[in-house]
């Protein structure tokens, strides 16, 4: 069976590797298709005119267009390699392949693999390696498998590879399973398990593998290892055990940190509300260390913790003494400050400036119109919200309208909300949110009527609200709460907890307390 089935994989190979030489129009890639003829020509020009060509020499000016980023050359200096019957190697194969990965071409790296086992390369690590990268980016994670299955003593690079792609699919158990084969892990492969799970959300697998890590105590972390595993804990927004994590960086790194460690640490605190050490990281960083990210999450920091007047003083700074241009993400955070500060003319301005002065076609975009359109209406500013949306390069999406249904909701205005309401249950009939935003502005109103009239149609729809949920953090570990939660494991504890705190309450000795 399994000979049969290597027969047929043969035989393919065969049809695709002639299908890459053949002079016929269909064998060049998409991506090549519509370029420059020159650059064809270039490239066999240049092969044609070494002197005693042969693979090492070809090998070389295919590395070199790929090195100058030039991979349709580099793709077809290797079809004319094999017009002229030059039997291409391992490194022909492993640099080529790396083109058609940057050209994003899957069928060019498919066919290069099949004629890469025609010619009996297909196992070496080089190639193995290279054909790996590519179906991990551009292919399916079998073609990935089969390929590292099929390839002699895959090496470090070829197993960290598989395993970040297994994470970035979500296939946990597979790239577990994968890294917990490996004879030996280097860092680089423990930092590419930290970091996957980081980037999908998987922020406690992450943070254990980092502990992990310590236990084994084979490999030290570095400066990689930090910043994957500080995110994580700042998607926790564990405290205690942030703090323990940044005394191991010091431990392992010294006192003195570089941007990308210093800047997670920034964010961490921040995220944690504590802004006096989110601002200490700041500070421990080198003047010419930091970068639009440092900036950005300090006025984020500030933003997000309701120091509107803060996060604006970080901004002219960094405007009066750096050379660093704001980006849409310095813009949003300050727009987000001015809002909730209260900041409405001083927000304006800044919106005012970015539009007219800036000249960064990427500066503005619509999340920025969005929290313009919320700071208007919160404050009351309907004529300008309602002449913004008109005035505005892009069609308004469903987070205009629910910017602009929030401010209706706290000013009462009924007209506008019933205009938002039907705008973004138009884009999203099943938005729970809008039709709860909507029920409180009528409930503001005290029009009961087409509150009992949103409500019923939210109960035959099947929409409900979303349960409310708090948190707090006990001796390292977060406690999530969820309203009239039944099923908590520690349900009697924090029902008993709860009686308690409100005897107490209703207790008038204790009422001026609490």
């Amino acid at each position: 069976m399994v000979l049969s089935q290597r027969r047929i994989l043969l035989r393919k190979s065969h049809s695709l590797a002639s299908a890459l030489v053949t002079k016929s129009q269909d064998s060049i890639p998409k991506s090549v298709k519509h370029l420059d003829s020159n650059l064809i020509r270039n490239a066999h020009q240049v092969i044609d005119e070494i002197p005693d060509l042969n693979v090492v020499s070809a090998t070389a000016v295919i590395g070199r267009f790929v090195k100058e980023n030039r991979h349709v050359e580099a793709s077809h200096a290797f079809k004319r390699l094999l017009f002229l019957g030059i039997r291409p190697n391992e490194f022909t194969f492993g640099t080529v392949i790396g083109s058609s990965t940057s050209l994003r071409d899957v069928k060019l790296g498919k066919q290069l693999h099949c004629y890469a086992l025609k010619i009996g390369l297909a196992s070496n690590v080089f190639v193995g390696s290279a054909v790996l990268n590519c179906y991990v980016k551009l292919s399916t994670l079998r073609d990935a498998r089969k390929s590292f299955d099929d390839t002699r003593d895959p090496n470090i690079v070829s197993i960290t590879n598989l395993i970040s792609g297994y994470l970035k699919k979500h296939e946990f158990d597979e790239a577990l399973s994968l890294f917990r084969a490996m004879p030996e892990r280097s860092v680089v492969t423990w930092n590419a398990v930290i970091g996957g799970f980081s980037q999908t959300g998987q922020n406690e697998e992450a943070v254990n593998t980092f502990v992990d890590m310590l236990r084994e105590g084979l490999v030290l972390p570095n400066e990689s290892t930090f910043p994957c595993t500080i995110t994580a804990i700042s998607n926790i927004a564990s405290h205690g055990a942030g703090k323990s994590i940044h005394a191991c960086a010091i431990k392992f790194l010294g006192k003195r940190f570089n941007v990308f460690v210093g800047n997670s640490l920034i964010s961490f605190y921040s995220k944690c509300g504590n802004m006096e050490d989110s601002l200490l990281a700041f500070n421990k960083l080198q003047e010419e260390q930091r970068n639009i990210v440092s900036w950005n999450s300090m006025i984020w920091g500030y933003a997000h913790n309701g120091r509107g007047e803060e996060a604006v003083a970080m901004f002219e700074k960094m405007i009066k003494d750096t050379n660093l241009k704001p980006n849409n993400v310095t813009l949003l955070g300050l727009l987000f400050a001015c809002n909730h500060a209260g900041l409405i003319q001083e927000g304006y301005t800044y919106f005012n400036k970015a539009v007219n002065d800036y000249d960064d076609p990427n500066l503005i975009q619509p999340e920025h119109y969005a929290c313009m359109v919320d700071m208007l209406s919160r404050s009351g500013r309907f004529k300008e919200a309602e002449e913004l949306i008109k005035s505005m390069p892009l069609d308004p999406g469903i987070g205009f309208w629910k910017a602009l249904l929030g401010g209706c909701q706290i000013h009462s205005n009924k007209r506008l909300a019933k205009l938002a309401a039907s705008k973004i249950l138009e884009m999203d009939p099943r938005d729970v949110s809008s039709y709860v935003m909507l029920s409180n502005a009528y409930s503001a109103l005290e029009n009961w009527q087409d509150v009992s009239l949103i409500r019923r149609k939210m109960k035959e729809t099947g929409l409900k609200r979303f349960t409310g949920c708090s948190w707090i953090e006990i001796k390292g570990q977060v406690r999530v709460f969820v309203n009239a939660d039944k099923n908590n494991e520690l349900k009697d504890e924090v029902y008993r907890m709860l009686a308690f705190i409100t005897q107490h309450l209703e207790e008038d000795e204790y009422g001026e307390d609490f």
